[in-house]
C-alpha cells in the first residue's frame, strides 16, 4: 500500500473496535455492523466485541481506486 493510504488514517490504532471503525469511515454504527456481518470487512469477534484490522479498512476504503 502506498504511503498516502497509510497517512490518511494515521490517527487510528492498528486494531479497531466498532466505534473506531465507524468513525474512521464516517458512517453510523449500524452500517458498520452491516459491513462486518455481510463479510465486506473482516473482523474477529471476541466475546461481544468485534476487532477489525486497520489495514482491512484501508483496503475496503480504497477498493476500486486504481493504483
Amino acid at each position: 500500500m502506498s504511503i498516502i493510504k497509510h497517512e490518511i488514517f494515521n490517527e487510528y490504532p492498528d486494531v479497531l473496535d466498532m466505534q473506531q471503525f465507524a468513525a474512521m469511515l464516517k458512517i453510523g454504527k449500524n452500517y458498520a455492523y452491516k459491513l462486518v456481518n455481510k463479510g465486506l470487512i473482516y473482523s474477529k469477534k471476541i466475546g461481544k466485541k468485534y476487532l477489525i484490522a486497520k489495514t482491512d479498512v484501508i483496503e475496503y476504503f480504497f477498493m476500486g481506486v486504481k493504483k
